[in-house]
């Protein structure tokens, strides 16, 4: 409400409450016509945000679909939210709410939340006539670097301005350097998140890679795009929950202890299959368990599969876009783990860079606020501050080693897909 009290929790990216309407839908005669009508004007113009609108498909990690299901489900919300009482946003526009009192968004959080046109870079009119949403809700979205407000002297003891709010994998890419188009990072966290810096373009995706604003800095501009796999940190944490490992850190000498998995092939579902599979009814499993199949070998195949979905985003990218990569930098807790990042490396034949620090999301946010305050004065002073812990190469001998094994990976993913 807009009198700062909260008519729900927060509901996070990996939220399944709205997946009935999700699959709705995707599959409703209304999107099959958005998507016709969109390949139609797109073969007439030429414009790339109707190629991206030709394939667009909801998704469970975007705010759009659980926000009309809260408007539904909560008792009194529609009924507010008609009268004008309600303000919605994600957690950076909640926080500068009660902080400041503004109901504002940088453009990075904006375009992530699925609501958000980055052609236009405004919030969609089509989206949000099509699910019948009020404008009156949204924030107002502003730089991503300025003034947001200063927080009330009795809450710190003193006044402190906020310059800087950033949606998180926008800050990852700062945070690590990636400030030319072209460069690449993965995120390994709870999930998987590559993205590259496109410049002042917006990539539209045939596959469903997501266009998405960087920053906007005055009038600076910087576009990424981005392919995620929503199955990564938790594999380790569901593999440590039902008593496969004790501890994350021993996954990595227990798979590089063996030459291969003994022909065990795990694919990585619990939340479907993201880009550019696309199948949000796949089933998480193991193929290929035998007698002799020991716990390393079922170690090893989990992180595999982790490696095998960030290979069928790379190649997405490279098919897609025309930079030619030339290194690939990580952060995120699974960044750790050396046998992911070795193979890595060798399946994409780039060298992986891992910092000393995994936590590039609040460097990011660190370094503009910095800029902006005039801590630092140019951005190349501030980026030498990340430090480069371990660079893995490539060995173009596992690469070629490991092309059957792919192909058998690629064997168990069609087994299990459609499988909802």
């Amino acid at each position: 409400m807009k009198d700062g009290k909260h008519y729900h929790n927060f509901i996070t990216w990996k939220d399944l409450r709205a997946d009935g309407m999700v699959k709705e839908w995707n599959s409703s005669m209304t999107m099959k016509g958005l998507r016709i009508g969109s390949q139609i004007l797109y073969t007439l113009s030429r414009r790339k945000r109707f190629l991206a609108a030709s394939v667009f498909r909801f998704m469970n990690t975007q705010m759009s679909l659980r926000l009309l299901w809260t408007l539904q489900h909560v008792p009194g919300l529609q009924e507010a939210t008609s009268s004008g009482n309600v303000a919605f946003g994600g957690v950076d526009c909640w926080l500068l709410y009660k902080l400041t009192g503004k109901h504002v968004t940088d453009i990075s959080s904006a375009s992530a939340t699925g609501l958000f046109d980055p052609f236009t870079l405004s919030w969609s009119g089509l989206m949000i006539n099509l699910l019948k949403i009020p404008y009156n809700i949204f924030p107002e979205v502003v730089d991503t670097v300025g003034d947001f407000g200063t927080t009330p002297v009795e809450l710190f003891g003193v006044a402190i301005p906020i310059v800087c709010s950033m949606a998180d994998q926008s800050a990852s890419l700062f945070g690590s350097g990636c400030i030319a188009p072209g460069d690449l990072k993965i995120t390994m966290g709870t999930g998987t998140f590559v993205n590259v810096n496109t410049g002042t373009k917006a990539h539209a995706s045939i596959t469903g890679l997501y266009p998405l604003i960087a920053w906007r800095i005055q009038d600076e501009l910087v576009y990424l795009v981005e392919g995620a796999s929503n199955d990564t940190g938790v594999l380790i944490e569901w593999a440590k929950k039902i008593g496969i490992i004790n501890d994350p850190n021993e996954t990595s000498p227990l798979a590089s202890a063996l030459n291969d998995s003994d022909g065990v092939y795990f694919v990585p579902a619990f939340s479907g299959l993201q880009a550019p599979i696309n199948d949000y009814s796949a089933a998480t499993g193991f193929i290929g368990i035998k007698p002799t199949t020991e716990k390393n070998h079922i170690v090893r195949s989990l992180l595999e599969s982790i490696v095998y979905r960030i290979l069928l985003l790379y190649e997405s990218l490279c098919s897609e876009t025309a930079f030619s990569y030339k290194k690939i930098r990580v952060d995120g807790g699974v960044s750790k783990n050396n046998f992911v990042l070795q193979l890595l490396a060798d399946l994409t034949g780039l060298d992986v860079e891992r910092a000393t620090s995994t936590e590039m999301s609040i460097l990011g946010v660190t370094f503009l606020a910095g800029l902006q305050c005039g801590v630092w004065k140019t951005r190349e002073e501030v980026l030498k501050l990340r430090k480069t812990e371990t660079v893995f190469a490539s060995n173009e001998a596992n690469k070629s080693r490991y092309q059957p094994i792919i192909a058998q990976w690629r064997r168990a993913v069609q087994r299990l897909g459609q499988w909802y």
